[in-house]
Formats: C-alpha cells, sequence, structure tokens
C-alpha cells in the first residue's frame, strides 16, 4: 500500500513538472498576466490594470474611471547599461499597503492636505537575472508609477514610458522649451503636431480629464517631456540627458495622472502628495503673501535706484504688501566685484533698504542670477551674506535648463537658502513637481508664458488653471494694468481677477504704483489679498474658453473668472457653502471698475456681464441684515 502511494507521488510530481516545463518551452499558449491596482474608493477613483505579456514579456499599464478607459494599454519600461527593462520580464513577487498621511502646506491652493492611496509593488525579474521593481500608487484623484532599480543596474539609457490616449482625446498642449513658457494650443490628441510637448498636458475623453504629470524630480535623475509623432495617439516619455548617471540604488520620478471631473483635477494635490515630506523642520519663518514687483513697471533704473526702491516700499506699506521685490539692476556685474575682499558687500544699498522696509513692516526680496549661485564658494558669498542685511527671499533667474546637473544644483541650492531662512522663487526654471512639498521655503516658480511675455492669447489665460497651475504655485505676475499688450486689455476686471485665479505663495504683483492709484477698486480689491488659501474650488470653466475659481481665506471667499471670445453673460454657479452669501462684485464699466454686490443664496447662479476676452473678480462673505460690503474692515 505504501508502495502504491509513493507511485502515484511520483507520477503526480512528474507530471507537475512535464506541466512546468510545457509552460517554459511553450510561452504562445501561456495567458497573458493581468493585475488591477484600485484606490481607496474604487467605485469613483480611477483603476489601474496592468497586463504582463506572456510572450514577449513586456508591460502595460491602463486606466479607467468609471468604466471609461482613460488611457489606453501604454507601454513601460526602463534601459539602463547592465539590461533592457521593458521586455522579458517575469513576476517575482508582489506586495500592497495603504499609503495614509496628513501634511500642512505651506502654500498652494490647499492648507492642510489628508492624503490616502494605494501603492502595490510588482517585482520582476528580466533577462540575465536583472531586476525591476514597479511601484503602482492610486488616488482618488490620481494614478501614478516609478521604477525601482537595486544598486549596480547601471547608468539610466530611457524609458519606454509612454501614454496611449483614446483616439478620440482632446489634448491641450504646450511645446517644449527649456524654461516652460510656452503658450498652451488646443489639438486632437492623435494629430497634434509632430514634436515635443511640456510635460504638463491635459487631455479628455468624453468628460474625463487626465492630466500628465511628474513628482520628486531630483538631480538623480533627469526631467521629462513629451515626445509625439503627428497620426498616433501616442506621447512617449523623452528624458533632458540621453545618459542619466546612476551609482547605486534608484527610485525614478513617478510618472503621473491626474484623473476625474475637471473639478477634480484642477483642484487636485496628487503631485504634491506623491513627493517627499518636508525636509525643512521648522517653518515658522516661512510666510507667503502678496509682493510690490516692479520690473515691468522700471525695468532695471528701478533697480539701481534706492529712492524709488524707498518709494515702493512705502507704497506696499500703505497697500498691508508684506514684500518688496527688487529685481536686476540692484548688483552691478559680479565679474567686477572682487568678492575675496571682505568689505565686499558695502558697494550695495540693499542693507539700507532692509533696515528702512522693516522699519515699514515690509520685508525685500532680490532677484539674483543663477550663474552667481552656480558654484559653492558663490553661494557660501552670497547666502549668509543676505541673510546677515536681513533679505526674506531670492528670485532666482536663469536656470533655462532640466538636465540632471542642473537638477543637482537645486538639490544644494535648496538646504542652503532654507538654512539662511530665505524664501526661494525660481524663474527660467523648471515647474514645481512636488518640491513646494519637499521644500515649503519654495513660494512659487514661474515655468510659464506669464505677464512678462509680449505673445499672449485670452485662450492661454482660460488654460493654465487646468494645466500648469495644477501642478503647484506660478508666477505668472498678475496686474500689470499698464500694459495695453495683454490680451485681456479691455477689461481691468478680468486682469485683477487673475490675482486669485492664479495660485502663488508670493504674489508678485506687476503694475505700477500710478496704475492701482488710478484705479482705486482695483487697488482695494488687493489690499484685501490674504497671504495663503485655505482651500480651492472651481465653480465652472472648460480649458481653453474660460475659468472661474473660488479660493478660501478664513470666512471670505475670493473669486477669479476669465473668458475667452465675445462680449457675453456668464453663468457661473455659487457653491461656497450653505446659507446666504454677499458676493461683492467687481466688473468692467463703462468708465472703469465697479463694484456691485449682490446677495443670494448659495446652489443659486450668479450672472455675470463680461467684456470680450475679460472677466471678473469677487469676494464673498456671509450675509446678514445691514451687511453692504466683504471688506476686511467692514461689519
Amino acid at each position: 500500500m505504501a508502495r502504491s502511494v509513493r507511485r502515484t507521488t511520483l507520477a503526480l510530481l512528474l507530471s507537475a513538472v512535464l506541466a512546468m516545463t510545457l509552460f517554459v518551452t511553450a510561452p504562445a499558449h501561456a495567458q497573458d498576466s493581468t493585475w488591477t491596482v484600485s484606490g481607496p474608493s474604487a467605485r469613483s477613483g480611477p483603476q489601474a490594470r496592468l497586463q504582463l505579456d506572456a510572450t514577449t514579456g513586456a508591460l502595460t499599464l491602463q486606466v479607467s474611471r468609471g468604466g471609461r478607459t482613460v488611457l489606453e494599454p501604454s507601454p513601460l519600461g526602463i534601459r539602463t547599461d547592465g539590461a533592457d527593462l521593458s521586455r522579458g520580464l517575469r513576476l517575482s513577487g508582489r506586495e500592497r499597503h495603504v499609503v495614509a498621511e496628513r501634511y500642512r502646506a505651506t502654500v498652494g491652493k490647499q492648507r492642510v492636505r489628508d492624503v490616502r492611496m494605494t501603492e502595490t509593488r510588482f517585482r520582476f525579474r528580466g533577462d540575465g537575472g536583472a531586476r525591476l521593481d514597479l511601484v503602482v500608487r492610486v488616488s482618488d484623484d490620481g494614478v501614478a508609477y516609478r521604477y525601482v532599480l537595486p544598486k549596480g543596474s547601471g547608468d539610466v539609457l530611457g524609458e519606454t514610458s509612454a501614454f496611449t490616449l483614446p483616439t478620440d482625446a482632446t489634448a491641450w498642449l504646450g511645446a517644449y522649451r527649456r524654461d516652460n513658457e510656452n503658450l498652451f494650443n488646443q489639438y486632437p490628441a492623435a494629430t497634434a503636431p509632430t514634436g515635443e510637448y511640456m510635460a504638463q498636458a491635459l487631455f479628455e475623453t468624453r468628460g474625463t480629464y487626465a492630466l500628465i504629470a511628474e513628482s520628486d524630480l531630483s538631480g538623480r535623475y533627469s526631467a521629462a517631456r513629451l515626445v509625439h509623432e503627428a497620426g498616433l495617439p501616442t506621447y512617449r516619455i523623452g528624458l533632458w540627458d540621453e545618459r542619466v548617471t546612476s551609482d547605486g540604488a534608484l527610485s525614478t520620478p513617478w510618472r503621473a495622472l491626474v484623473v476625474g471631473d475637471l473639478a477634480t483635477v484642477t483642484e487636485s494635490t496628487f503631485t504634491d502628495d506623491l513627493a517627499p515630506a518636508s525636509r525643512v523642520a521648522d517653518t515658522s519663518w516661512i510666510r507667503p503673501g502678496p509682493a510690490l514687483w516692479t520690473w515691468l513697471a522700471g525695468g532695471k533704473p528701478a533697480g539701481q535706484s534706492l529712492s524709488m526702491q524707498k518709494g515702493y516700499v512705502d507704497y506696499a506699506a500703505q497697500r498691508g504688501w508684506p514684500y518688496v521685490v527688487v529685481d536686476a539692476g540692484w548688483y552691478f556685474d559680479p565679474d567686477q566685484w572682487d568678492v575675496t575682499d571682505p568689505n565686499w558687500q558695502t558697494n550695495s544699498w540693499i542693507p539700507e533698504l532692509v533696515t528702512y522696509a522693516r522699519e515699514r513692516g515690509v520685508g525685500i526680496q532680490v532677484w539674483i542670477h543663477h550663474r552667481d549661485l552656480d558654484t559653492a564658494e558663490e553661494r557660501e558669498q552670497w547666502l549668509p551674506t543676505l541673510e546677515r542685511w536681513g533679505v526674506k527671499g531670492v528670485k532666482i533667474d536663469f536656470m533655462d535648463s532640466e538636465s540632471q546637473d542642473t537638477l543637482r544644483w537645486y538639490d544644494e541650492i535648496l538646504p542652503a537658502t532654507a538654512a539662511h531662512h530665505l524664501l526661494v522663487n525660481f524663474h527660467g526654471s523648471t515647474i514645481p513637481k512636488g518640491i513646494q512639498r519637499t521644500w515649503p521655503h519654495v513660494m512659487t516658480m514661474e515655468g510659464v508664458n506669464g505677464e512678462e511675455k509680449r505673445v499672449n492669447t485670452a485662450q492661454h489665460l482660460t488654460t493654465l488653471p487646468f494645466t500648469r497651475n495644477v501642478i503647484g504655485s506660478m508666477d505668472f505676475t498678475p496686474g500689470a494694468f499698464h500694459r495695453p499688450q495683454r490680451p485681456n486689455a479691455a477689461s481691468d476686471a478680468g486682469e485683477l481677477g487673475l490675482s486669485v485665479l492664479y495660485e502663488s505663495g508670493i504674489q508678485n504683483l506687476a503694475g505700477t504704483p500710478e496704475s492701482y492709484d488710478a484705479r482705486p477698486v482695483a487697488r482695494g480689491f488687493l489690499e484685501q489679498l490674504p497671504a495663503a488659501w485655505d482651500r480651492t474650488r472651481l465653480l465652472a470653466g472648460r480649458p481653453g474658453e474660460s475659468a472661474v475659481l473660488a479660493r478660501a481665506s478664513g470666512g471670505r471667499w475670493f473669486i477669479g473668472g476669465t473668458f475667452a471670445g465675445a462680449a457675453h453673460t456668464a453663468e457661473v454657479p455659487l457653491r461656497l457653502g450653505s446659507g446666504t452669501w454677499l458676493v461683492d462684485l467687481v466688473l468692467d464699466g463703462p468708465d472703469g471698475l465697479v463694484r456691485e454686490p449682490r446677495v443670494m443664496p448659495d446652489g443659486d447662479t450668479l450672472s455675470v456681464p463680461v467684456v470680450a476676452d475679460g472677466g471678473f473678480a469677487a469676494i464673498a462673505c456671509r450675509w446678514h441684515p445691514g451687511r453692504t460690503s466683504c471688506d476686511r474692515t467692514a461689519a
């Protein structure tokens, strides 16, 4: 009996071995492997579907929401010196857990952030035993993935990562440039012109939106751009560097899709949520707020004039604005300065201006060229000096690169500025990509075709809240009423609304004191601007056509709207919270800006007359009998 049992067991083992052998030697008969990764709210949020082709060993990712495909099966993979990890992969294990965090932001769309997402790590083996981990995260508002490579994998030669959209998707794209300052334009996703595009592209498929983004980018890698061939619905990931150097274990940046209806995408903090936690232990010195920025008013002569800058300080103090930004011209060409001379700093009048401003409750921020901070020796000269002078922040300009070397420079300047208690505004730069969570003293970044540009469109203005500004603070520099070339030149109300519509930790107001004084209604509105926002809500809009956002501070909501096209009456749903509200509108009148208060219940529709390519601004507060204004000093 025992011998019979042994024979039966041996036969079963031989059958199992034979079956395994057949599986390995005849992959054409094998089944593809498919895994679904859902977020914490599987019924309402997006789902990621990962598939491993049994024949080629290639991976694809598909994303859907509410049963509707947002992203068609799209290739995954990475190539290194040691292996091509885009094919020949075999699953060796997987594990899942929930990421739950709460953090407080210094700037952005929302002060307090509650993060909840699922994370699944898939472990693969490639040819020759090469290892690759694919980490996939899914939240209620997005899907993201990254590659994790062990030490010894070698340099990265490129990714096969791509995003394949449904063939009927609509795209809003900006052609790539090194400072991310091009216009956004609308195309059918498949037929957009062949070329490279900024990795902040928005797509829509039958009412569901997907914004391609990147998070946790640092000097361990290279920045991405999108590469497209006309006639195909696929956008490939291209890297700045042909070779990304790596001498240890590597986690690539997150490739992210912010997914949902337009409100979900616009209000999302997904790219921040993916980033590492703050590396600044004490953030008590980090104070956002509006600034008077005079470059578009006076240019370099203003920067070279102590008397003019004192006048700007006086004006900012009268308005209650906490900062004045001194732009280029306040210091001479550093090549003419002997920075080895311990008294070289005495050439500057900035210390006198800082003292003058401090006595009036105003902080001074200064512009500085990247070339003057691109070595450790220069940073050791400049940063302690600026801190000793009492300067509150630096506007660093003209990096004009997203290479790995430049990103390594960011890795050095960020802790150095934090150590010297200097707020940072990057111009000629990359875009935020989660940097403001990790380094909360980064108040804002340019990376936008903003007010400084002389080529602009009303369609571009209406697209920015749904693309670039979703990702993080954006230094568009609104308020340049004196510039006739702005696309909303016929609408001072529209220009005023941009100060709310566009979020920036330091809202650099680009007008002249004279232009504000000529528009007392606008000046009074700008005096009310808070330092930061508690939360953000999309009230109405569509990219390229219109955008109306409400942002809360304390018990008040600030509303900004911009529109492209002919004059009309805009219908805006009021969704601020139950009860009755006083909406204190600022509109374009026949002889300038006018205020028009309206009392209305939440849920009602706000009818707003707007001029061609115009807009409006408003402050909303709880109404009670006798209340006629939402000004800070009003009852």
